[in-house]
């Protein structure tokens, strides 16, 4: 144990001092606070000491508190797994994350956390998917792990966890431990009084056993004394705001106050004058979550696989001189504070960033360090070779819509015995027949740990979905719930990183209520995890559900979320094109060079997301021609080219095509030369757009984009008109490419229902509007009524 407390007292020092450093020391170019929550991070280093320095395995995975990162990267230099110039750099450019990041932290990061509740959330979907991959035949051979959370206390006010408790609870969740930093503090104030109470009867009430960690060695040993018990009484009496304020205020009154409410009770009176100031604020400051020996102890204790929520107590601060001061969450000692602490602390000037100052003998602290189990197998990213793409074949059907065209290439793999149709998994938020999964499902079944007969196929009840569960089961079901839908994406999208074995997630979801988990899908796509996720039905083509159901922004998301390549394709050989690309996409983990040809740096990969339709439309028939594949994938293709004369440019995405192609063609009498651009995927268009132009801002003049050359011949008094069944923004760009006159068509807002004609007539996407609003335009256009005079 005497390790430990090294351990402790090191990564309490080089944390802070860390924090110090940015705000105080390292020349800064403004006056913003660096911040790093040196509070926040106090009430942590225990418990991080007892997890990684003695409970943890290689195997084991952790998503650390979003404001204990200090401490995570203090625990990576002292290992000798980060250097100082980055821990120099803390906050800065190029240094060690605000918040533990997989992707932009060197250290050896699980999971990325920042978007507080998340992390934790996470914990839970990889142990799900830590099941589904051990299931499989190809997935055994490696020991199951802990999915480890530590947990900010506030963090617990955020809906997502108890979404993901419900979701786990259905699952059979196992192997998954949650720490909760109760420092009873959060970023505005105390926590509220006996909240501890309803967190465990939540906990309890999902299957999970409850520990609570509430008195350190220390206090439980005042406890065995004459006159403890009433000492413990009186602790567990004390608010929150008080039992903070006097941490904050130290020993002294420490002992005024107990002498005061406990009065002169013999044993009681002489427990407290045993011990000097120092050592009674010590003893009070000694809650278990603050005890490196307690915590260890508990831990070890664990010898299930039972879902285990800690409930540590803490000090916010602790250690500190800032300890328990309500304001402390985002406060920073002052250098004053900070030179007295380091005395205190025993640092000697000029030895800060040294990793084992203050220790007496580092030759044999530096061999116990070499043999803490959790590092002894040094970085553990695994990785999974690609998997083998299939031709991915249209369906023939002469009319239908891309949701249903969609279902059908999936039934098509699940009959396929290929590597691919193997790992794909697919989810969904309890929306699994109406988004076309259910062919799929029937084939592939559902997963779980145990087989689940189906009662309507035990009892011959015809039905089109069965509902079979069993451990190689393809699909998780889930509820509605779509933070829960992109967590599992998330978990499922990095498990050839966190378990070896390489999944192929599908999700879908009604689009609209992609926003509902926008939170859940941006943190999934910075943790670069890879997955395919489908919106369908989308914009106000689903006509008669009407109200909430319809979305016009998700195309302006799919346009702006970094890590998601999104599509919309229009017809059945588009999506099958897509998919194909698709599916080699998600496995990518190139270097990130820009390819020339479109500006996109598609050699790195990553997640796609295709935005589909249940409206059934007449399909082109066969198309072979290599400029119309790698035009669906590159964003765009000319289905009908322009002329040298051309006057008008209809360009659509998605649904709107029939109408667009049917406005081209009542044109072409009234105008000379009606051209017709299909596109795919608007966000690749304008990503190699603005990468193109960045590039020629460097120097290389040669850049020309995919979009640059497909417009490349357009006369200057070309109007180009844009449709969606979406928000007009996201297509309205393209007249900045070569500064061609705009029309941009859409729809702005939602709510009304009717048919799918009444609706693209109220809002002016149908094929007479179209044409009404082109044939009103003159190409140098200006608006007649006067600018308003400014106010001056």
């Amino acid at each position: 144990m005497t390790d430990l407390k090294t351990v402790e007292h090191r990564l309490l020092w080089l944390s802070h001092w860390m924090i110090h450093h940015a705000n105080h020391i390292r020349p800064k170019a403004d006056a913003i606070k660096t911040g790093g929550h040196q509070a926040s991070s106090a009430s942590m280093v225990s418990i991080l000491t007892a997890l990684y320095f003695s409970a943890l395995r290689p195997e084991d995975r952790v998503a650390v508190k979003p404001h204990a990162a200090p401490v995570f990267h203090a625990i990576q230099y002292l290992m000798g797994n980060l250097d100082r110039e980055s821990m120099e750099n803390f906050r800065g450019f190029g240094g060690v994350q605000s918040y533990p990041s997989r992707t932009k932290d060197v250290d050896d990061v699980d999971f990325s956390t920042g978007s507080v509740g998340l992390g934790v959330a996470l914990t839970s979907f990889a142990s799900i998917i830590q099941d589904y991959v051990t299931a499989k035949p190809w997935g055994q051979g490696r020991p199951l792990g802990r999915m480890v959370a530590l947990v900010g206390d506030a963090e617990l006010d955020e809906g997502n966890v108890y979404e993901a408790l419900q979701e786990g609870w259905k699952n059979g969740l196992r192997n998954c431990w949650w720490i909760i930093d109760y420092n009873r503090q959060s970023l505005d104030g105390i926590v509220r009084e006996g909240l501890f109470a309803r967190i465990e009867a939540i906990f309890t009430a999902f299957g999970w056993d409850v520990v609570r960690v509430k008195y350190g060695a220390l206090q439980r040993a005042a406890f065995a004394e004459p006159g403890g018990t009433a000492l413990r009484d009186w602790i567990d009496r004390c608010p929150n705001q008080l039992y903070s304020a006097l941490t904050f205020m130290g020993g002294a009154v420490w002992r005024k106050r107990l002498l005061e409410d406990l009065g002169d009770q013999g044993d009681v009176t002489r427990l407290i004058d045993r011990r000097s100031d120092a050592d009674l604020a010590a003893l009070m400051e000694n809650l278990g979550g603050n005890c490196v020996q307690t915590m260890a102890a508990t831990f070890a204790a664990i010898d299930h696989d039972r879902p285990v929520c800690f409930l540590a107590y803490t000090i916010k601060g602790w250690g500190t001189p800032i300890a328990g001061h309500k304001d402390n969450h985002g406060g920073l000692m002052t250098k004053t504070q900070f030179d007295a602490w380091q005395d205190h602390m025993g640092v000697t000037k000029g030895q800060e960033w040294d990793r084992l100052a203050t220790i007496a003998d580092p030759d044999s602290f530096q061999r116990w360090l070499d043999q803490v189990p959790f590092f002894a197998q040094g970085r553990r990213r695994f990785h999974d070779s690609a998997l083998p793409v299939p031709t991915i074949a249209p369906p023939a059907d002469r009319e239908i819509s891309t949701q249903m065209a969609f279902g059908k290439i999936l039934d098509d793999l699940a009959r396929g015995n290929t590597d691919l149709a193997a790992r794909i998994v697919t989810t969904s938020p309890d929306v699994t027949g109406t988004t076309s999964l259910g062919p799929w499902v029937n084939r592939r079944k559902l997963f779980a740990r145990t087989e689940q007969a189906d009662a309507f196929i035990e009892q011959r009840i015809p039905s089109t979905a069965k509902w079979e569960f069993a451990p190689e089961g393809q699909h998780v079901e889930l509820g509605i719930a779509e933070m829960n839908l992109f967590l599992l994406l998330a978990a499922a999208g990095l498990s050839h990183s966190l378990f070896g074995k390489r999944l192929i997630p599908i999700g879908t979801v009604y689009d609209p209520f992609i926003c509902r988990g926008l939170d859940a899908l941006n943190y999934a796509c910075y943790q670069d995890a890879r997955f395919l996720i489908v919106g369908t039905p989308s914009g106000v083509t689903l006509a008669p559900e009407g109200g909430a159901h319809q979305s016009i922004a998700t195309p302006l998301i799919g346009l702006a979320q970094d890590g998601l390549a999104a599509f919309e394709p229009a017809f059945a050989d588009e999506l099958a094109v897509i998919l194909e690309w698709a599916f080699a996409y998600l496995q990518r983990d190139g270097e990130g060079q820009p390819d020339e040809r479109t500006w996109l740096r598609d050699e790195t990969g990553g997640s796609v997301y295709l935005r589909l339709s249940t409206n059934p439309i007449d399909q082109p028939g066969k198309r072979h021609d290599d400029a119309f594949r790698q035009g669906a994938i590159d964003g765009a293709y000319w289905l009908r080219p322009p002329g040298p004369n051309c006057e008008v440019v209809i360009a659509y995405q998605g649904v709107i095509a029939p109408e667009a192609i049917a406005a081209a063609g009542l044109l072409a009498d009234q105008k000379r030369d009606v051209a017709v651009l299909a596109v795919t995927s608007v966000d690749r268009l304008n990503a190699g757009w603005t990468a193109a132009e960045r590039a020629r801002a460097r120097g290389n003049r040669q850049a020309l984009s995919h979009v640059e050359r497909l417009l490349a011949d357009l006369p200057s008094h070309c109007v180009l008109t844009t449709v969606i069944d979406g928000h007009p923004a996201t297509l309205a760009w393209l007249g900045s490419v070569l500064g061609h006159r705009t029309l941009s068509l859409g729809v702005e807002h939602f709510g009304q229902t009717g048919t799918i004609g009444d609706l693209y007539r109220h809002y002016g996407i149908d094929t007479a509007s179209i044409v009404k609003r082109i044939l009103n335009v003159r190409p140098f256009d200006r608006p007649t009524a006067p600018f308003p005079q400014a106010n001056w």
